[in-house]
């Protein structure tokens, strides 16, 4: 999706561990501790570093709330930065969950921001094993770091990595929907795969 010039959106099938971004954003649990599924792929690709570092950020901080977002090194990945997002567990939607959600985006775009880095890469927070329907998740994220993408001052790419074909079309299609604020128009976007 053009967003501005050069302010950009895409949607990517693929692995975010292989993915060239200068940010990646993990789906953290509150005690970043590494899971499994995507999380503990990360972990597992950037070696010992990250978990230590998480252990020494969770012994200043403690836990995380579901929206909040922390920095940490990348490790033997090619991204320069690891930002740690806690999404929400979904309990059926009455329990700010999709608030819980929508933070996790603006909480994780100005850390990157503030490192002068230019792009970041999401994937579906809170779809996997927090259970979050997917199109919901859609509807949360794709507005709420369009907003966001147009007020950072470094950040110029931001893309979805989404892992399994059904998630991709579904972020495709609440992509396709969403429509310039000023026009009314539809954005234009990018699809791609990086497989």
């Amino acid at each position: 999706m053009r967003i501005g010039d050069p302010e950009e959106v895409r949607l990517v099938r693929g692995d975010i561990t292989k993915y060239p971004t200068d940010a990646m954003v993990n789906a953290a649990h509150s005690e970043l501790r590494s899971g499994g599924g995507v999380c503990g792929a990360i972990h597992d690709a950037r070696g010992p570093a990250i978990a230590e570092e998480c252990h020494r950020v969770r012994s200043e901080r403690g836990s995380l709330q579901a929206g909040q977002a922390v920095a940490t090194t990348a490790g033997r990945l090619e991204a320069k930065s690891v930002i740690h997002a806690v999404g929400p567990a979904w309990h059926g939607g009455n329990r700010g969950e999709a608030e819980a959600l929508s933070n996790c985006y603006p909480e994780s775009m100005p850390i990157a921001d503030g490192l002068e880095l230019t792009s970041i890469a999401f994937r579906a927070i809170s779809t996997g094993i927090f259970g979050y329907p997917v199109e919901q998740a859609a509807w949360v994220a794709i507005p709420t770091l369009v907003a966001r993408l147009g007020s950072a001052r470094h950040l110029v790419l931001v893309s979805f990595l989404l892992f399994d074909q059904a998630t991709f079309e579904t972020f495709a299609a609440a992509a396709m929907e969403q429509r310039r604020a000023a026009s009314g128009k539809p954005y234009e976007f990018l699809l791609g795969t990086n497989e």
